[in-house]
């Protein structure tokens, strides 16, 4: 019989704050002194909980920051208590520019018009807003040219009335590849780049950055004065092509659930919808309460897996909305209320997001960032759970 259980019974995905720190200090490990690290927590921590994750490490001394993709993430963040420097990462939209400067807020900048919008935002509230520039050294996204026009910009940037130009900062396309001529030229781009504006302007950006998680694994010699660490804070890896040789990682996130009903059925008997799986022996299955709705991809249907009792039970037929239903003939202990790990370790065995990434089509960072807001995180820490909260 399934125990009446708690808000977290039907599903939850624990948050392990203690890998989250390794991480962090395995990173540390592979940068040159001196090189400070901003934790990249867009997307909700990429599903782990961003506010959580930001006051768990905030005091580390090495830690610049932080970097989100939203002007709302950053606010988050400061309505929440964080106050350790904050970067919007993407195009910010002037409809929030009299608060970047209220909530010292620092946005990427690359168009004339944004720096002539913030100048006027900074008049009215009287607060200077601190400025990272964009370069697009070869991701063709956002950023100024790396050439004399951009020169000019950086000019009018440092020379703008109420802006700080803190920083300026380039992004790698394909430092998640072995093959590494790409990212050698376009940070080649960036330091002449950065040689060019010192020539024509005599400035010299206090900040300047360019690694991402892959960079900080595979390029330790670009370091400069600050990396980004997105992925490879959560444990995970940017890519396969990645060595892991270099910087270990734990997995921050782990889901979990529990077995609702357990039935045998008769042979010939369709299971989910569509009927896309019919038994063809009598057979034992078990249904979950989790879905795609909760961000558990349906492209799983019929060829992933969980973990029940430290054993493989294969999923059968389309995975629901909110709920699954997998085969346990060959683990007959298994009853109801039972745990289900869907990520995570359960005894022997192991479900990564890499693993899950591979059957379903998708890959690691759309899995963690796809988990819904309507599953809880419980945060644990020294294996004692120290609060269990939500997360939007």
């Amino acid at each position: 019989m399934m125990p009446s259980g708690d808000r977290t019974t039907r599903v939850y995905a624990e948050i392990d704050l203690d890998a989250l720190r390794f991480n962090l200090e395995s990173m540390k490990k592979n940068l040159h002194d001196g090189v400070m690290i901003t934790a990249v927590i867009k997307a909700n921590g990429y599903g782990h909980g961003a506010v959580r994750i930001a006051q768990e490490v905030e005091e580390l001394p090495y830690l610049w920051g932080f970097a989100v993709a939203t002007f709302e993430e950053a606010k988050e963040l400061r309505e929440a208590g964080i106050r350790k420097p904050i970067l919007l990462l993407g195009y910010v939209f002037p409809y929030c520019y009299p608060e970047l400067s209220l909530l010292d807020i620092r946005p990427a900048v690359f168009t004339e018009q944004m720096l002539e919008q913030l100048e006027q935002a900074a008049e009215e509230t009287g607060e200077p807003i601190r400025i990272h520039i964009a370069v697009d050294t070869g991701m063709t996204r956002i950023g100024i040219t790396p050439d004399e026009r951009g020169a000019a910009f950086v000019q009018k940037a440092v020379t703008t009335q109420g802006l700080i130009t803190e920083g300026i900062f380039t992004h790698f396309a394909r430092a998640d590849e072995t093959e590494r001529e790409t990212t050698e030229e376009q940070f080649g781009r960036f330091g002449a780049f950065l040689n060019l504006v010192r020539e024509k302007t005599g400035y010299r950006f206090p900040v300047r950055h360019c690694s991402n998680s892959a960079g900080i694994i595979s390029y330790p010699e670009v370091n400069m004065d600050m990396v980004r660490a997105g992925i490879t804070l959560y444990g995970l890896w940017p890519s396969c092509e990645v060595r892991k040789n270099i910087v270990p990682l734990k997995p921050v996130m782990s889901l979990y659930s529990h077995i609702v009903l357990i039935r045998e059925i008769p042979e010939n008997t369709p299971v989910s919808y569509g009927g896309t799986f019919v038994t063809d022996h009598k057979t034992r299955i078990a249904t979950i309460p989790v879905g795609y709705a909760d961000g558990y991809p349906r492209s799983l249907s019929g060829t992933g897996y969980v973990l029940i009792r430290g054993r493989r039970a294969p999923i059968l037929g389309r995975i629901c909305m909110d709920q699954m239903m997998v085969q346990v003939d060959e683990i007959p202990e298994a009853q109801e209320g039972d745990l289900v790990t869907l990520i995570g370790i359960d005894g022997n065995r192991s479900i990564t997001m890499e693993e899950l990434g591979d059957l379903s089509g998708r890959f690691n960072y759309e899995l963690a960032c796809d988990i819904s807001p309507r599953v809880p995180r419980v945060f644990t820490k020294s294996a004692d759970k120290v609060s269990k909260r939500s997360e939007g």
